[in-house]
C-alpha cells in the first residue's frame, strides 16, 4: 500500500537549501542549475549522469579561503578529481591532498605543481613512493613505522624529502563507524596512547634525508560539531609540546585534516565553518601560549564540503512497482555509481524533475538496478504518488564519493560528469562505453 500525505506538496515550494545556489524553477518541476536545465542534460548526455555546478565549487573554495585566511587549504582529491577540477583547485589557490600516483600523476598532467600537494594513504605502494618523490610531491605524511626506513632509503642519501607524520589522537568523530578515523584499534596512523607515534618521530629525526615539517590528524568524516577539532587541537599541541621539551623540536606545521559534514536533506545539520575557524584559531592559539609554543601554521583538507553540495545524480525511472506497503522506484543507476547507502546508510533526498505533477506525495524506496537486495538508493524518499517509468529524478549533494567510489558492477559503465556554468553544460569525464570495457578484457 502507498503512504500518501496530504496535501501535496507544490514542487515551487519544495525546499531547495541543500542544491547549488544557482538552482532555479523556470516552473513547477523544471529545474535548472548554473542556468541549463537538468531534463535537458539527461536528454542530451544520456542517464545516469552527475551535474557539477563550476561556480559551486568555486565559491566554496573562496567560502574556505576567507574563513581560514591564514591556514593553508587543500582539496581532497579523493572526494571526486578530473582535471577541471584540478584546474578550478589551482586557479582558486587550493593546495591537493592526494592519495596515490594515480591521483598524484593526473593532478601534475593538468599542470598543477606538486610541490602544492600533499600525500597520503595507510599503505603507500612502491609506484606511489617512487611518483611523488619523481614528481617533486611537497610532503609524504608519514603513516607507519615501515613507510620511515623505505622512504628514506628511495630518498637516497643525498636526497630531502618533507615529512608529516599522522597521529592519533584518540578521538571518536564521524558520522558512522566506518568513517570515524580518529580513534585507537583502526587502520590510520600512530596513537600517542601507546607511544608508537612518539617513536616514529624520535626515528625520522634520525633520519637526515627526512624533514619533519609537522604533526597531522584527521578524525573521520561528515562531523558536523566544532568540539572533537577543539579536543584534537589541545591533544596535537600536548603532544608538540613533550616533543619540544625531550627533542627541543618545534615544529612548523599542524594539519587537522577535513571531514567536515554537510547536509545532505534539508533540516540536517552542517559543519558551521565560521565557527569552526574562530574557535579552532583561539584554541590553538591559547594552546601553544599554554605551552610556551610559537603558533604553527594550520592545514585542513575538505573534499565533500567542496565538492558535495555542488552535484546532482541525474537518473531515469525504469520501473515502479509494489510490494506489500512498499513502493519501489527502480532507476537506471545504483550502487555501481554510488555506493554510500549501501556502505554508510547515508539519506538522500531525491526530486521529479522534467514536469509538474499535482499528485499527493507519497513515501517510497528508490532503488537501483543492480543484483543486490542492498542496492538502495533512497529510502522512506517524497515523491509523487503518480511517479513512472520514464521519469527524471534528482539526487542534489552528489558532488563526492559517488564517481570516485564507482565500480563496474554488472558492467554498466560508469556516469559521465558534465559541468554547467553561465547557461552552458559540457563534459568533464565522458560515460564509460563498452568498447572500454571490452578493450580491458584481453583473454581467451
Amino acid at each position: 500500500m502507498t503512504t500518501v500525505h496530504e496535501p501535496a506538496v507544490p514542487a515551487a515550494l519544495a525546499d531547495l537549501s541543500v542544491w547549488p545556489a544557482s538552482t532555479t524553477e523556470s516552473g513547477p518541476g523544471h529545474l535548472a542549475v548554473g542556468g541549463v536545465r537538468l531534463a535537458e542534460i539527461a536528454d542530451r548526455f544520456g542517464t545516469p549522469v552527475y551535474v557539477l555546478d563550476e561556480a559551486e565549487v568555486r565559491h566554496r573554495c573562496r567560502t574556505y579561503r576567507d574563513a581560514f585566511p591564514d591556514a593553508e587549504v587543500l582539496y581532497a582529491a579523493k572526494a571526486f578529481l578530473c582535471r577541471a577540477m584540478v584546474r578550478w583547485m589551482d586557479e582558486e589557490g587550493l593546495g591537493l591532498d592526494v592519495c596515490s600516483a594515480g591521483e598524484l600523476e593526473l593532478a601534475v598532467t593538468a599542470g598543477f605543481a606538486p610541490e602544492r600537494m600533499v600525500l597520503h594513504g595507510n599503505a603507500k605502494s612502491p609506484r606511489d613512493l617512487e611518483t611523488a618523490l619523481r614528481l617533486g610531491v611537497g610532503r609524504v605524511v608519514i603513516d607507519s613505522p615501515s613507510e620511515i626506513a623505505r622512504l628514506a632509503a628511495a630518498v637516497g642519501p643525498s636526497g630531502s624529502q618533507k615529512v608529516m607524520v599522522r597521529v592519533v589522537p584518540g578521538i571518536s568523530a564521524g558520522g558512522h563507524e566506518k568513517i570515524r578515523t580518529g580513534t585507537d584499534g583502526q587502520k590510520f596512523g600512530l596513537s600517542i596512547a601507546d607511544g608508537y607515534a612518539q617513536h616514529a618521530i624520535a626515528r625520522i629525526l634520525d633520519q637526515p634525508q627526512l624533514e619533519l615539517t609537522g604533526l597531522h590528524c584527521h578524525l573521520g568524516s561528515q562531523i558536523t560539531s566544532v568540539k572533537p577539532y577543539l579536543a584534537a587541537v589541545r591533544r596535537m599541541v600536548g603532544l608538540m609540546a613533550r616533543l619540544h621539551e625531550q627533542h627541543g623540536l618545534v615544529l612548523p606545521e599542524l594539519d587537522l585534516g577535513g571531514g567536515h559534514g554537510i547536509a545532505y536533506r534539508p533540516g540536517e545539520d552542517a559543519l558551521d565553518l565560521t565557527s569552526l575557524a574562530r574557535k579552532v584559531r583561539a584554541e590553538l592559539a591559547d594552546a601553544c601560549a599554554s605551552a610556551g609554543l610559537p603558533v604553527p601554521r594550520l592545514v585542513i583538507e575538505p573534499g565533500r564540503g567542496i565538492a558535495g553540495p555542488a552535484g546532482i545524480a541525474l537518473y531515469r525511472v525504469l520501473s515502479v512497482k509494489h510490494s506489500g506497503e512498499t513502493v519501489f522506484v527502480a532507476v537506471d543507476g545504483g550502487m555501481s555509481d554510488n555506493p554510500r547507502p549501501a556502505l554508510y546508510g547515508v539519506r538522500y533526498a531525491p526530486r521529479l524533475i522534467g514536469r509538474h505533477s499535482t499528485a499527493a506525495s507519497a513515501r517510497v524506496t528508490v532503488v537501483g538496478r543492480h543484483c543486490e537486495a542492498g542496492d538502495i538508493l533512497a529510502a522512506d524518499a517524497e515523491l509523487p504518488a503518480d511517479v513512472r517509468p520514464g521519469d527524471l529524478l534528482a539526487v542534489p549533494v552528489a558532488g563526492a564519493y559517488h564517481l570516485s567510489m564507482a565500480s563496474g558492477y554488472n558492467l554498466v559503465g560508469r556516469p559521465p560528469v558534465v559541468a554547467v556554468r553561465d547557461g552552458l553544460a559540457r563534459l568533464l569525464v565522458r560515460r564509460e562505453s563498452m568498447e572500454d570495457i571490452r578493450g580491458r578484457d584481453v583473454g581467451l
